[in-house]
C-alpha cells in the first residue's frame, strides 16, 4: 500500500484502515497475475507465446508445464522433485495450498490410469438439470431434431428472457469436453437478445439429451501417435434468417480430440465450394496455432498436418495458386491454405461425406449417424453401465481405432487417386 499524493507526512508514523478487499477490485486479478507471471519468469519459466497461461521449464530431460487461471494451477511434469522444488518456490511468495493429484477441477472430472485419461462434467451437468427441474425427465437420443429449422421471429416472445439465458449460458460451458453439444449450443445462443418459445424447447431437448448421459465425455489415450489430423466441414446457407454458412472443424492429435469448433461464417458464400473453402482456411489457422503450442511443450512435429475435407472442388482450388475469376471476391486472407501447403505445413486430403466427422458440427444428425460419429471421436460416457470402466472401454476403443485406420487407408486411396487425375 502507499499513501496518495499529499498526504505523507515527514517522520510520522501512519497507519491505514482497509475498507475494501483488495480481491474484490476490478485491478485485483491483473494485478494478481503480473505478480505470479514476473515471479515463474524469475524462477525460469518461460510464457508461451500461443497461451499465455501457459508456463513451461525444461532442463535435460526434465520437463514441467503450469497452467494458470486466475488463482487455480495445474502442474504436469516428469520429475516429481522438480514439482517439489516449484511448491516451495512458490510457498514463499504465495499462500498456496497443494491438493493433490489432479481429479477435479474447475467442474472438469478427471480419471486416470494406465489406459489413458477420461474427461467429463458430470456433477456440473447433473447441478444443471436440477436447478432446471428436468432430473427426472425423459432422457432424448440426439441434442438437437435435425427436422426443425430455428428461426428469430417464429413463436411467441417469452415473458422473462433471463431463464433462457441463464440456461445457455451454462450450457456453453460444457461444450469444453462435449462436442456433440456444440452445433445445438451455437444455434441456441444466436437468440440471446430475444428468445422465444421454440427455442425454449429446444433448450429443453438439450436438456433431455444431457439426461441420457451426464457423464460423457472424452477419452485420451496413452498410446497415440503425435500426428495431426483435421477433419473441416461447412453447411452452406444453413441459417435462415441471414443465409450465412456454418463452419466446422475438429482436429486430432494421433487419436485424441484436442480441439474443435462450430461456428456460424461472417459472411455470405456464393456457393457451396466457397463456404468449404472457408472452412478450410479457418482450419488452417487452428493447425498454425496447435503447432506453436506443441513447439511449447516440446512435442516435435517436423510431419505436415493432414487436413480432410469432402468437397473437391474446394480442394482444387487450395491446390492451384493460379488465379481464378470465380474466387477474386474471397478475401486474401481465406487463401492461407495455399502458402500453408506449399510451405510444407499441412497437406490436403479427400474424404467422403459418410467419414466427415465435422459433419457432427455442422448440422443436426439422425441418432444412427449421430453416435457413430461420437465413436470416431472418442466421445464415451465412463459412468454408463455398458461402458463398464475406463479398462473395460479400452477395447471399445481399440475397435474403434481400428475402424478409424481402415477409413484413413481408404481415404488415403482415394485421395491417390485424385492427385493421379489431376497431374
Amino acid at each position: 500500500m502507499k499513501m496518495p499524493p499529499g498526504y505523507s507526512i515527514p517522520n510520522k508514523e501512519k497507519v491505514c484502515k482497509l475498507k475494501k478487499s483488495l480481491y474484490g477490485l476490478k485491478q485485483a486479478s491483473r494485478q494478481w497475475y503480473a505478480k505470479f507471471s514476473s515471479s515463474l519468469l524469475q524462477y525460469g519459466f518461460n510464457q508461451s507465446r500461443a497461451d499465455y497461461t501457459l508456463f513451461t521449464k525444461g532442463s535435460g530431460p526434465s520437463f514441467i508445464a503450469l497452467l494458470v487461471y486466475v488463482d487455480d494451477i495445474i502442474v504436469a511434469t516428469n520429475d516429481l522433485k522438480a514439482v517439489s522444488d516449484l511448491k516451495e518456490f512458490l510457498a514463499t511468495k504465495f499462500k498456496i495450498k497443494d491438493l493433490g493429484c489432479l481429479k477435479y477441477f474447475l467442474g472438469l472430472e478427471i480419471a486416470r490410469n494406465p489406459t489413458g485419461i477420461q474427461i467429463c462434467q458430470r456433477k456440473y451437468t447433473l447441478d444443471i438439470l436440477n436447478d432446471v427441474g428436468l432430473l427426472g425427465c425423459k432422457p432424448s437420443l440426439i441434442p438437437m431434431d435435425p427436422n426443425i429449422k430455428l428461426c428469430k421471429d417464429e413463436g411467441q416472445l417469452l415473458d422473462d428472457p433471463s431463464e433462457y439465458r441463464r440456461m445457455v449460458g451454462r450450457l456453453l460451458y460444457l461444450t469444453i469436453t462435449r462436442p456433440d453439444l456444440s452445433y445445438s449450443i451455437n444455434i441456441l445462443s444466436q437468440y440471446m437478445s430475444s428468445p422465444r418459445v421454440p427455442h425454449l424447447h429446444a433448450a429443453y431437448k438439450v436438456l433431455r439429451y444431457l439426461k441420457k448421459s451426464p457423464g460423457q465425455g472424452l477419452f485420451f489415450p496413452s498410446s497415440s501417435s503425435y500426428h495431426l489430423t483435421v477433419y473441416c466441414d461447412s453447411d452452406w446457407a444453413s441459417c435462415p434468417d441471414t443465409r450465412h454458412s456454418t463452419t466446422g472443424y475438429c482436429v486430432f492429435l494421433g487419436h485424441s480430440l484436442v480441439s474443435w469448433k462450430c461456428k456460424k461464417q461472417t459472411t455470405i458464400s456464393r456457393s457451396s465450394t466457397e463456404a468449404e473453402y472457408r472452412s478450410m482456411a479457418s482450419a488452417s489457422c487452428e493447425i498454425i496455432w496447435i503447432k506453436y503450442l506443441l513447439a511449447d511443450l516440446q512435442v516435435p512435429h517436423s510431419q505436415p498436418a493432414t487436413l480432410y475435407c469432402d468437397s473437391k472442388s474446394a480442394l482444387h482450388i487450395a491446390s492451384n495458386p493460379v488465379f481464378h475469376e470465380r474466387t477474386k471476391h474471397i478475401e486474401l486472407d481465406c487463401h492461407l491454405i495455399r502458402d500453408k501447403i506449399q510451405e510444407g505445413v499441412l497437406t490436403t486430403a479427400y474424404t467422403p461425406s459418410q467419414s466427415q466427422l465435422a459433419d457432427l458440427l455442422t448440422k443436426a444428425l439422425h441418432s444412427p449417424m449421430f453416435y457413430s460419429l461420437l465413436l470416431k471421436m472418442r466421445v464415451t460416457d465412463l459412468h454408463s453401465p455398458s461402458c463398464g470402466g475406463i479398462l473395460n472401454q479400452a477395447k471399445a476403443m481399440k475397435s474403434s481405432q481400428q475402424h478409424i485406420m481402415q477409413a484413413t487407408s481408404s481415404q488415403q486411396t482415394v485421395t491417390s487417386h485424385q492427385n493421379q487425375q489431376i497431374m
